[in-house]
């Protein structure tokens, strides 16, 4: 066992343009369990996408990113399906942007000695691998970034905006979503993005720059995020796992009714997700139990318990054929921001 053999089949990322899933997703509604439940789902998108006036929010948790759901998140964007992500820092940075810099994931299997694994500086996640010393070559071309910005309080989206600027100029795989996203007027959020590769990159520029570096700002984050959907009112969510991107994007209601904003809960939601609901969790909690903290209508509600990579395509590609994405007029969002 050694790297060069461990890293030799690349995961292929999904194109949801070269196959038509509505055959599946139609046979699906006639179903039961995850089937009817992923077609409920599709008919809840493609709503929230015929809705003109509704702003579509996109959260990411998880690796999916990396399992060759990639390309699916770009053509969300890039086919005007998403107006606003809120993902975690490693479906930004480790996964994406290492990618526009030229880097791949690799397959590989669960049933490895990961001691060896780390010996060879190759990291894992379930059955993918990572060269780690990639990875830290995408962490100090974060801290270029930061290196190249005038020192002040950042939010995440300025900084991933900056990324995105970047890549206009450096990036090797051009159809990245940080690029894409940065192009497009659409703002990205990771309000735990030092909770990644980034972070090492970022600590770095801190302790080379003790007296004049850069920060970031999850408050103006949160902020910002709710300008958002006070302005935009009909908001839809399409919820890729749970954790901080889920409960941040939910969580502008409550913030925008603080702040004396009487705005609508978000109208549509959609969640795949395999976490349990028995201890209380379910990666924050069902959408039902958003109702009951005023952040989620149940009238266009669907949770799909399922494993993101099986029925995420199926979905997407439901959309695109469906082709009502072509009639939607681009947000900007991040223009309204000031980005």
């Amino acid at each position: 066992m050694d790297k060069t053999n461990l890293l030799q089949e690349t995961v292929e990322h999904i194109d949801v343009a070269s196959f038509n899933s509505t055959p599946i997703i139609n046979a699906m509604r006639k179903m039961a369990f995850s089937s009817k439940e992923t077609a409920s789902a599709a008919d809840i998108f493609l709503r929230m996408i015929q809705d003109d006036g509704c702003t579509n929010i996109l959260t990411l948790a998880g690796s999916t990113s990396a399992a060759g759901c990639m390309q699916v998140y770009v053509d969300m964007v890039k086919y005007g399906m998403i107006d606003v992500i809120v993902a975690t820092g490693a479906s930004i940075v480790d996964m994406d942007f290492f990618e526009a810099l030229g880097f791949k994931h690799y397959q590989g299997t669960s049933h490895v000695d990961d001691q060896k694994l780390r010996e060879l500086y190759i990291d894992r996640i379930y059955d993918v691998y990572i060269d780690e010393e990639e990875l830290q070559r995408c962490d100090m071309a974060v801290k270029l970034i930061a290196d190249s910005l005038p020192p002040r309080p950042y939010s995440s989206r300025e900084f991933i905006q900056a990324m995105g600027k970047y890549l206009t100029t450096h990036s090797v795989k051009h159809n990245s979503l940080v690029q894409i996203a940065y192009e497009r007027a659409v703002p990205i959020f990771c309000p735990a993005f030092t909770d990644s590769s980034a972070g090492f990159g970022l600590v770095k520029h801190q302790t080379e720059n003790p007296k004049s570096h850069i920060t970031l700002d999850s408050i103006q984050d949160f902020s910002e995020l709710t300008k958002i959907k006070i302005a935009a009112e009909t908001t839809g969510l399409f919820m890729i796992g749970g954790g901080v991107p889920k409960n941040f994007a939910q969580d502008t209601v409550i913030c925008a009714e603080m702040l004396g904003h009487e705005v609508p809960k978000h109208q549509y939601a959609v969640q795949i997700t395999v976490a349990d609901v028995r201890d209380g969790a379910c990666s924050s909690s069902t959408l039902k139990e958003a109702a009951s903290w005023g952040k989620v209508d149940t009238t266009y509600e669907q949770m799909v318990y399922a494993e993101v990579t099986t029925v995420l395509p199926l979905i997407v590609s439901h959309a695109y054929h469906e082709g009502s994405w072509r009639k939607r007029a681009p947000k900007a969002w991040s223009r309204y921001l000031g980005g």
